[in-house]
């Protein structure tokens, strides 16, 4: 129970009819969870517009309305808060009301297109095993301490994300490292948190569905770096271009990390291997189990921002030698009999794809087969779709196109726009399999002894989702099964 005007603070009020001193039960967003005495926020989203809900809320008990415009018909004993932005309102109001958890621990948030997952977990992982208490606000998961909690989304809404730092307060939590998506940021999900740092990945293609243009995306983004404070460090990848724009505003101090170009954390890659990789970082030599380039950045920025954080530069060498990879990222098994190597990654842009691709080439020795099984997901950017067609094409020997989430779209469709960009030297390497565990089984049947099979776009969703419906589905599973079935 909290008093309105207490978790008001900092909200920018325009206007305000009844008592702020009331007391509160809960906050929520969405009219269908109000109870007694909660205060409702009014968020306008794409698909629905909480305001359209007020009038439900107050019926199931809701005592404060907090929206960007006035109902027109005003109930009596009912407090209402017009603000000019409720989605940055209810970030301040979830802050307040879990007494701004943030600030009492070291926050890390981990933004861009590929990578965060990679770099959010290591950095849980690592700083666990260096003796913290640690917790994790990813994609795949949320950890707080050693507990374990599914996650729903990329970064969750404010008061999710608020709650979960609220129990990492009360478990004695030290660190936090948090995915910290576009959405997120645009929809004010980060707005009133205290960031010890932030870290920027790369910028690719992606999320264009959403936002309506690469450079909105770029500086949606930015805007992440430019609410630092400047007790919180901002680590940046300067051989991606957008690198230095993500610090052009920042007031945070500034630090960059590279493998092509000057910067403060410098690798090179020595060896690159299936079994994984060697690199000199800032002089001193590390093996990692994580393979292929994309993965030397990953490990440059947590090594970085282990060292800004205050851990000891040989310990974090020690134990990041000692990681294994994230759930769905570059993971791999080699059948028994045939040596066939299965890789099963969550490349779902361009650019994740070409990493992939790249790196298996830089480590085969052309001898075999690299089959690729990938597809794209309905509902989302259809421009990306033709660029992932041709790059699976041009990157592979042979390419199975299949689904992967249609959602509410044809799958027959999305296949046909991913095929729109496969060019006419590389049509009869593609073939198009619409079931995915018949496609998956199919590159299976296809490989041979030392064969390369990349399963792409899922990594470690454990679903498939058609028409609202999620129905178990895990690539690892499958293609393990598969395997197992052929050297019977």
């Amino acid at each position: 129970m909290r008093v309105l005007k207490d978790i008001l603070y900092k909200v920018q009020i325009d206007a305000v009819v009844g008592n702020t001193s009331v007391t509160i039960n809960k906050l929520q967003f969405d009219s269908r969870k109000v109870e007694l005495n909660d205060a409702f926020v009014a968020i306008r989203g794409s698909i629905s517009d909480g305001h359209n809900f007020i009038e439900q809320a107050i019926n199931q008990g809701a005592l404060a309305v907090i929206c960007e415009e006035f109902p027109k018909e005003i109930v009596n004993g009912i407090t209402y808060i017009k603000v000019e932005n409720a989605q940055q309102a209810l970030a301040f109001m979830a802050a307040n009301y879990y007494d701004n958890p943030s600030e009492k621990l070291k926050l890390v948030g981990v933004t861009g297109t590929n990578g965060k997952t990679t770099i959010a977990t290591l950095l849980y992982n690592l700083f666990t095993k260096a003796g913290f208490k640690v917790g994790l606000l990813s994609t795949v998961k949320v950890m707080v301490a050693e507990n374990t909690y599914d996650a729903v989304r990329t970064t969750p809404d404010s008061i999710t994300i608020n709650k979960y730092l609220k129990q990492m307060n009360d478990e004695g939590v030290e660190f936090c490292f948090m995915e910290v998506s576009s959405h997120g940021i645009d929809q004010h999900r980060t707005t009133a948190l205290e960031f010890a740092g932030g870290i920027f990945t790369n910028l690719s293609h992606d999320h264009l569905d959403y936002h309506s243009s690469f450079a909105e995306y770029r500086d949606v983004k930015k805007r992440f770096f430019d609410e630092l404070p400047a007790s919180a460090f901002a680590l940046t990848n300067t051989d991606d271009k957008n690198g230095q724009i993500m610090l052009q505003n920042t007031r945070a101090q500034k630090y960059t990390y590279a493998l092509k170009s000057y910067a403060d954390y410098k690798a090179q890659i020595l060896e690159n291997s299936f079994t994984g990789l060697l690199l000199k970082v800032n002089d001193q030599e590390l093996w990692t189990r994580l393979i292929g380039s994309f993965n030397a950045y990953n490990v440059l920025a947590i090594y970085a921002t282990a060292e800004l954080l205050g851990l000891e530069n040989l310990e974090s060498l020690k134990i990041i030698s000692e990681l294994n990879s994230v759930s769905g990222r570059f993971q791999y098994i080699i059948s028994k009999e045939e040596k066939i190597t299965a890789i099963v990654d969550y490349a779902h842009t361009p650019d994740a794809l070409k990493n992939v691709l790249e790196t298996i080439n830089s480590i085969r020795t052309k001898n075999e087969e690299l089959i690729t099984v990938v597809g794209c997901g309905g509902d989302r950017d259809k421009s990306k779709r033709p660029k992932m067609g041709h790059i699976a094409s041009a990157l592979s020997t042979k390419v199975i196109f299949t689904s992967d989430n249609p959602r509410t779209e044809d799958p027959d469709k999305i296949i046909e726009d991913v095929e729109a960009g496969v060019e006419p030297q590389n049509f009869k390497k593609i073939m198009s399999v619409t079931n995915r565990k018949q496609a998956i089984k199919t590159a299976c049947q296809m490989a041979g002894e030392n064969d390369i099979i990349l399963i792409a776009g899922k990594g470690h969703e454990t679903y498939q989702e058609v028409n609202g419906e999620r129905k178990d589905f895990d690539d690892l599973k499958i293609v393990t099964e598969f395997l197992k079935q052929l050297n019977k």
